[in-house]
């Protein structure tokens, strides 16, 4: 089989070194990649937004299983494009269409939706430009802390949690006057704040049968105690210690397919991956989002955990009863990944420092994020610039062993959460 994968982030390291290992695989090719998915397969120089170059290189290439990393090619209907494109044949797309990427592209319309299938989620208002007095005035008759969201895609920095009244309002103001993130923001959504803890519990499903991946638990925050500004990810753990089988059950029976039920009875089409973002309060599971992808930093967290031959299991999705049969085996170990990044991320930072440790790396995985190869060197090229997994029996021993290896790695300015998983130890 011939693979693509669209994307450039750990994420798509991470899935490219687990497709690879498959007996199935005869060329792996990742767009545009980055320096290590360059080591283990080949990258293509393609505009992933860029519809014809994506064609091109499938038809060229002999595509027959293409992997959407990012959420932007999805929300934006690359799926359909592909099905509709009469010169493309054989092609087997993991992501879904359009209308069903909406439960990611659009907070309002997910919100929505699970209202309309008693899925279980925070209260909500939403508001635009012509009502941001009526915005306001809500957050005065509401309990802080205040949880704000931009309603489109805004690379996974558009959720505030807000304390105060006046820190609310000035969101507000950023989000739609001041437009912080463009059109993603016209529209905002205002929910209730639940207290609980979160986990990430992601599916493989061809809209009738599915199989649950690996459990992950992931850190968005940029400081440690979960304080200050959110990230695209600062590190995962999995599987999710407090994920027990009542836990587990709930989450399959009030959330998981309720949803896949309400597509169905909506005539939305579903293929691929899909990733509930949950909070688990008090015993009970409620959605915080839908993304319609694998998440980043999980990914690089649940790909090593898993023991079955991933490519195996996608190429099954194309016949129901073939999927439906396929067992997907977990290793019972324990997973940490640590990411390193470019001081002053996720606001300003500088770039093009040599990263120096990276050979001294043999125990943890080693997936690339923001680095580029210049002149034979290694340098950050972005905000988010590696991610380190390490692979234990227990969670004490993978967070010790990534940490360890993580005091091998230097470059000018690097920061990296020092708590990963550790509120997890008993």
């Amino acid at each position: 089989m011939n693979v693509l994968i669209l994307g450039s982030g750990g994420r798509e390291h991470a899935l490219a070194w687990k497709i690879q290992q498959s007996p199935l695989i005869k060329n792996l090719y990742v767009a545009p990649g980055n320096t290590g998915t360059n080591l283990i397969a080949e990258n293509l120089e393609i505009n992933i937004n860029n519809y014809t170059e994506i064609k091109n290189a499938i038809i060229s290439h002999s595509i027959t299983i293409l992997i959407v990393g990012p959420e932007k090619p999805l929300v934006s209907g690359l799926h359909d494009k592909l099905i509709d494109d009469p010169e493309i044949r054989n092609l087997q797309v993991v992501g879904p269409k359009k209308e069903a990427a909406k439960l990611e592209g659009s907070k309002l319309f997910a919100k929505k939706f699970m209202q309309r299938h008693s899925i279980p989620t925070a209260d909500f208002q939403s508001f635009n430009e012509k009502n941001i007095v009526e915005a306001k005035n809500h957050l005065k008759h509401m309990s802080s802390p205040f949880v704000i969201k931009a309603d489109g895609l805004a690379a996974g920095k558009g959720v505030f949690i807000c304390s105060t009244l006046r820190e609310g309002e000035e969101v507000i103001d950023d989000i739609i006057l001041r437009k912080k993130f463009g059109e993603a923001g016209s529209k905002i959504v205002i929910e209730s704040f639940l207290t609980g803890i979160e986990l990430s519990v992601f599916i493989l499903t061809n809209g009738e049968s599915y199989k649950v991946l690996p459990t992950a638990k992931d850190y968005k925050r940029i400081g440690e105690n979960n304080s200050g500004l959110n990230t695209g990810g600062m590190g995962a753990v999995s599987p999710v210690s407090f994920l027990n089988n009542a836990l587990m059950d709930k989450i399959k029976t009030k959330i998981i397919e309720p949803t896949l039920s309400g597509l169905k009875k909506e005539n939305i089409e579903y293929s691929g991956f899909l990733f509930f973002g949950l909070i688990n309060v008090n015993g009970e599971p409620f959605v915080i989002e839908y993304n319609v992808r694998l998440g980043d930093p999980e990914t690089q967290a649940i790909m090593p955990r898993i023991e079955s031959d991933l490519l195996d299991l996608l190429h099954d999705m194309g016949s129901s009863s073939m999927f439906e049969k396929k067992t997907l085996k977990l290793s019972h170990d324990t997973t940490t990944t640590v990411i390193l990044t470019s001081g002053g991320y996720p606001e300003k930072y500088e770039t093009g420092y040599e990263i120096f440790g990276i050979d001294k790396i043999n125990e943890s995985n080693l997936f690339h994020a923001g680095m580029k190869l210049k002149n034979q060197k290694c340098l950050t090229s972005g905000g988010r610039v590696l991610a380190i997994t390490a692979k234990a029996n227990d969670l004490e021993q993978s967070i010790k062993k990534c940490y360890k290896d993580i005091e091998k790695i230097k470059f000018k300015d690097l920061y990296f959460r020092k708590d990963i998983g550790r509120d997890l130890i008993k």
